[in-house]
Order: structure tokens, then sequence, then C-alpha cells
């Protein structure tokens, strides 16, 4: 597995990028806000919401699909996710 950090901003940014393989990730908010994942055109209306009082949200990811995130605040996130998904 690997771990990386990410900022996310109020601008739809990738956090995942597309693999040719499904893979299971595990998203977690380390500020006090909230942050929405989606597609690149992630919104706070059209995300799904994750914060940091949530456990780490777990996502099977199908192949050579993306994750963008979106937050209304500037938040810090930590992914966790395979080591082998070419990316």
């Amino acid at each position: 597995m690997k771990s990386q950090n990410y900022t996310v901003t109020t601008t739809a940014s990738l956090l995942i990028a597309a693999a040719p393989s499904n893979r299971t990730i595990y998203i977690h908010v380390l500020g006090n806000g909230t942050v929405y994942l989606g597609g690149s055109d992630v919104t706070s209306a059209n995300g799904l919401v994750t914060e940091k009082g949530a456990v780490p949200f777990e996502m099977q990811l199908p192949a050579n699909e993306s994750v963008y995130a979106v937050a209304s605040v500037t938040e810090q996130v930590r992914i966790l996710r395979p080591s082998n998904d070419g990316n």
C-alpha cells in the first residue's frame, strides 16, 4: 500500500488518477471541514461527502476511473491505495 497527502481546495482537483485495474482506496480528511468526492465536475452540490469525524472512506474504484475532490475551505486529505496501481 502507498499513502499520500493531498491538499483539496475550492477548485475540483484530481485526487486519484485512473489506472488499468480495480482498486480499493481509503480517503481520510485530516482537517475539520468537509470534502466532496466525485468526477471532474464535482461540487458541494453533487459530490459524495466525507469529513474528519468520519472513519476513513473506503472506495471500490473501477478500472479506468478517476476521483476528484473539492472543499469549501482548503483541506488536507490522506489517501491509502495499492502501491502497484500504476500511479
